[in-house]
């Protein structure tokens, strides 16, 4: 049998020193873009930003390890995928390549590594073939026919993937969306790192990512520790160099007239002329690294849209003027644009001034710009706690009301939740209309129930009433009073972080339970908190409207504060002197507008929300049962606490 390799051959490549050619100049000279994973295609050409980043990896460079914290698109892949092409063809040796999922993993091979060696034709028959049955060569373990090394695929949180084989060339990709721990083995970035061990003298580590959050990011650390190299251009009027950032142009930044972003224009910080958009391409072909800790020995480089070929400056400026109506959003544009970290104002809002802010709207009603009405329901022992909350556009909300069901014994002692007659009530509660300001009534469109506290009674509750629908066209609802049964997640990506899937609902009368993200929610909730009223009288997006009268109630809603533990642990710890329902209902009465749908309305679903105004007559909810008179409704909880309501 023969092969493209001889034994003398691989023998000679083992003993001789690789070819001296940089990662740029192998990838400029190779490397063949087919469209599969990128949108360019033919020659591979370096751009200025690259060739750096790219270089340091080369067999000449000295150093050991490599930072790239950069923004979507721009750098990591690219850097990534041409240094494996360049390793299979200049120095090979053995590669492990780190996603954050198996999936992504399997993504990378397939999708960027496969077809740069099917097309470039100075990697045809670097891989042995593919042979899905043979456990030593398949797509996440692809072996170089010469037998000199090999690229394996793995996810962060494999442990046995991470701890397998000695590894020269270690990629680590995303680090930011790692899990904590690779199983119960530890920090994954750790346990990848120790399969270097073998290769000191002459190893390569990348580690790469987009930057989250400040003080949880693992990039912002190696970051820190890096030379930390910012890409300067020149101004092409007075030939300062500059970092081009995002800032509101007093120092210098992206400027353009108010509506008009398209027209965004850049203001030099030193000469402060603005500069056109057309002028970018020859600022970016000028510039050039510059590190900023020059006594780090890892390089470390750090890249934003803002220098994009593909991005004009106007595009990032309309796309800034959408993501900073949502906290998240504004996140994502922060991480994935402008490669910034996120700053977590995790201590909770001061209790007083959101209290002071209180109004005095007649609670009961449901507000003229309230379009949606929803329901939280929070079990305790003995007890029921709800909140009434109407939103609007721009999630802009007020709480209607907020109730206590305490229903007594014959001996006056409250009965415990697992008593039928405490859920009549709720029941009833459901079933009422709520009179509206601008005329006509409304009724509740989704109510949350938290199953922490008497899942079965909660399941037995929900089966009863319409539930939510969910799958590949996102969350709805199909009727009013539509109940949904929840359960909390430490989950600061997304509001709703999953769904049990049906075949677990049918254990629950066919109940499935909505996973909501509590971490992301009350980050969002203490944001909307935080916001300050315009000079004009206006309500900005997510403004919070409340008008009880009792203090308790708004150290409730400012109850808990964002700490991170000393093993990178994210926690929300309630303050144990404070009652933290109000905090707790505000995140299931989100979470119940956003089944509604409420994150996918687009401005001409709200016009039609708007010009649909009730017209039946108003009719109050009903007075009945121990929830009903606004001086009953804390029952034995204590009088104070009425206080609220007057």
């Amino acid at each position: 049998m023969t092969t493209p390799f001889s034994m003398y051959q691989v023998g000679a490549e083992a003993l001789l020193p690789p070819r001296d050619i940089s990662v740029s100049q192998w990838a400029d000279e190779n490397v063949v873009l087919t469209g599969s994973g990128s949108a360019e295609r033919g020659q591979w050409h370096t751009r200025p930003y690259q060739r750096e980043p790219m270089d340091v990896l080369s067999p000449s460079h000295p150093c050991k390890q490599v930072v790239l914290m950069s923004a979507a698109q721009m750098l990591k892949t690219s850097v990534m995928v041409n240094f494996l092409g360049y390793i299979a063809d200049v120095d090979p040796g053995p590669t492990l390549a780190v996603e954050p999922r198996s999936e992504d993993a399997k993504a990378l091979s397939k999708d960027r590594v496969a077809p740069l060696f099917r097309h470039s034709p100075v990697l045809r028959g670097k891989l042995a073939a593919v042979k899905s049955r043979d456990s030593n060569n398949t797509a996440m373990h692809k072996v170089f026919a010469n037998g000199s090394g090999h690229i394996t695929f793995t996810g962060a949180i494999s442990p046995s993937g991470l701890a397998m084989r000695p590894i020269r060339y270690l990629l680590l990709d995303e680090v930011d969306r790692y899990p904590l721990s690779a199983g119960s083995e530890g920090d994954p970035v750790s346990l990848a790192m120790q399969r270097t061990g073998e290769f000191e003298h002459n190893k390569k580590v990348i580690m790469c990512s987009t930057p989250t959050v400040d003080g949880e990011s693992r990039i912002q650390a190696a970051w820190n520790a890096s030379d930390q190299r910012e890409y300067f251009v020149p101004c092409p009027l007075c030939d300062h160099f500059q970092i081009l950032v995002f800032s509101d142009g007093t120092e210098g930044g992206l400027v353009w007239p108010e509506g008009e972003p398209e027209k965004a224009a850049y203001c030099c910080e030193k000469c402060r002329e603005l500069i056109p958009h057309n002028q970018k391409s020859w600022m970016v072909e000028r510039g050039e690294y510059r590190p900023q800790n020059p006594g780090s020995p890892i390089p470390g480089f750090r890249v934003s849209q803002m220098i994009s070929p593909k991005r004009s400056w106007g595009t990032i400026a309309a796309e800034f003027l959408v993501a900073k109506l949502s906290t998240e959003t504004l996140k994502a544009f922060l991480n994935t644009v402008l490669a910034e970290l996120w700053t977590e104002r995790g201590s909770a809002p001061d209790w007083e001034k959101v209290y002071l802010r209180r109004e005095d709207y007649e609670l009961g009603i449901v507000p003229a710009k309230g379009l949606i009405l929803v329901a939280g329901v929070d079990v305790q022992d003995d007890r029921l706690e709800v909140e009434i909350k109407a939103y609007g556009r721009g999630k802009e909300s007020w709480s209607v009301d907020y109730r206590v069901i305490q229903v007594p014994d014959q001996a006056g002692h409250a009965l415990k939740t697992s008593s039928p007659e405490v859920w009549q009530e709720l029941e009833a509660l459901l079933a009422a209309d709520w009179p509206c300001e601008s005329g006509g009534t409304m009724p509740i469109m989704a109510m949350t129930i938290d199953t922490g506290f008497r899942p079965q009674m909660v399941y037995d509750f929900a089966a009863r009433h319409p539930q939510p629908a969910h799958g590949p066209a996102g969350d709805r609802i199909s009727a009013p009073r539509t109940v949904v049964a929840t359960k909390g997640t430490p989950d600061f990506l997304k509001l709703i972080a999953r769904v049990s899937p049906t075949d677990a609902a049918r254990k629950r009368q066919n109940v499935r339970i909505w996973h909501i993200g509590t971490h992301w929610a009350k980050q969002e909730f203490y944001d909307w908190l935080r916001i300050v009223l315009p000079d004009d009288g206006t309500y900005p997006p997510g403004y919070q409207h409340y008008a009880y009268k009792d203090q308790d109630f708004y150290r409730g809603l400012c109850s808990e504060s964002r700490i991170i533990r000393s093993s990178g642990k994210v926690e929300w710890v309630p303050d144990k002197a404070i009652r933290n329902e109000p905090l707790d209902l505000a995140v299931l009465c989100r979470a119940a507008v956003a089944v509604c749908g409420i994150d996918s309305f687009s401005d001409d679903d709200w016009a039609e929300m708007e010009g649909n105004s009730p017209t039946a007559s108003p009719r109050p909810p009903t007075t009945d049962g121990y929830w009903g008179g606004r001086e009953d409704r804390w029952g034995t909880r204590g009088g104070d606490r009425r206080d609220w309501f007057k």
